[in-house]
């Protein structure tokens, strides 16, 4: 399956070696990943390396994270979309093999809507076209931003948890409270 979509302001896409310079810039800010561990990239080849991760997942699991690519300018501002997670590497908050919501942006295009369009974009491709019954997703406490974007499409919070010692918000979304 090719993955393709649209939003007002975005285009969709698979990930291309094409984005190397894109995912560099995305993944080597420490300030991107001052909620994710605090462990940025430091080589291109380290990108290139996380766009074939990203491309093998659509192989094997049927779907991984879009590019973000803005129509206006067409650079690509990150990636959004969503992530079989399997087996116990992979596992959180006690959930394996499941769906979940992710987005991730350079910080130039942040507070522009962004992660809430593209998320809203990835769950009706979720939903309507993959027809998953739910969706997770899971942000740090300390992250306003990304907890604000995941009720504002609709997650709920589900319940707090320790990941690798952080204090994490566990939202879901069913199939049934999409379609309401």
């Amino acid at each position: 399956m090719k993955f393709y979509l649209q939003t007002e302001r975005l285009i969709l896409r698979e990930l291309q070696e094409s984005d190397l310079e894109g995912m560099f810039e995305l993944d080597s800010n420490p300030e991107v990943h001052k909620y994710l561990g605090n462990k940025p990239i430091t080589t291109r080849k380290q990108a290139k390396d996380n766009i074939a991760f990203i491309k093998e997942q659509y192989k094997k699991r049927g779907v991984g994270r879009f590019a973000c690519i803005e129509k206006v300018s067409g650079d690509f501002i990150g990636w959004s979309g969503l992530k079989l997670n399997q087996g116990k590497k992979e596992s959180l908050n006690g959930f394996t093999n499941f769906i979940d919501i992710g987005y991730r942006f350079i910080p130039r295009y942040w507070n522009k809507g962004y992660a809430s369009e593209s998320a809203f974009a990835c769950l009706d491709f979720g939903f309507n076209k993959l027809h998953y019954d739910i969706i997770y997703g899971a942000a740090d406490v300390a992250n306003i931003g990304s907890n604000k974007v995941l009720q504002k499409i609709g997650l709920e919070f589900v319940n707090e948890f320790v990941h690798e010692g952080v204090d994490v918000n566990w939202y879901e979304l069913k199939r049934t409270g999409y379609e309401r």
